[in-house]
């Protein structure tokens, strides 16, 4: 994944478009991950995929997600500064909690379908909706992750993580997806990779919580501008 890297806004003018294009971010986000959400699940029952209804699961942490700092940053925009670094310090620790909520439901989803042995009979749902995740998680990485530096907001860069983490599922589903169509003998790939990836996922998720309950939490998102 490439870096990037952008300076933080030199005026209110300019602070305020970028406040704009992040509530912009989380509405599109919101909109995209509730209708997936939704479609993702039907199909993960109809179809017996448990992975893919995980996915669904996943879908709907990233739309709560984007509905903390939609919070964080409405404190800004109505002028309420004396409580922005405390809603900043609210939004980052729910965020790191929806981090762990989320490895747990990989984790647990992923240890169960290698247990059990459990596999749907066709895995095409699954391989389109990743395909189109794929695509558009990437696209509100990269934007989100460019505005939380702008703003130097901790709320915006763990969201961008937890998009960033969304991605990285996308791209389980559908390579797990893509070899069970090609080969089902290799049901357990993807059931392997989600539990790795829980792993990491929870590491994130503990950094997260840690840095918001730390007494000297400023509220940046702590990464290099330059």
């Amino acid at each position: 994944m490439a870096v990037i890297t952008t300076r933080t806004a030199d005026t209110g003018e300019e602070r305020t478009g970028f406040i704009k294009t992040a509530f912009f971010l989380s509405m599109l986000t919101i909109g995209y991950n509730a209708i997936e959400g939704i479609v993702s699940i039907y199909f993960g029952v109809t179809e017996e995929s448990f992975s893919l209804a995980g996915f669904g699961m996943d879908s709907f942490i990233e739309v709560a997600s984007a509905f903390l700092v939609l919070w964080r940053l409405r404190a800004e925009v109505s002028g309420e500064d004396g409580i922005s670094l405390e809603r900043e310090r609210k939004a980052t620790l729910g965020i790191g909690a929806l981090f762990l909520l989320l490895a747990v439901v990989i984790a647990a989803g992923g240890g169960y379908q290698l247990l059990t042995g459990n596999h749907p009979a066709t895995t095409v749902p699954g391989l389109i909706i990743a395909l189109v995740s794929i695509c558009l998680m990437l696209f509100l990485y990269r934007a989100k992750k460019k505005t939380a530096l702008v703003l130097d907001s901790s709320t915006v860069m763990k969201d961008a993580g937890c998009t960033l983490a969304c991605f990285k599922l996308s791209v389980i589903l559908f390579a797990g997806s893509l070899l069970f169509i090609v080969s089902p003998a290799l049901w357990w790939a993807d059931s392997t990779a989600a539990l790795t990836l829980s792993f990491f996922i929870g590491q994130e998720g503990l950094e997260t919580v840690k840095a918001a309950k730390h007494a000297d939490f400023s509220g940046g998102c702590g990464c290099p501008t330059d």
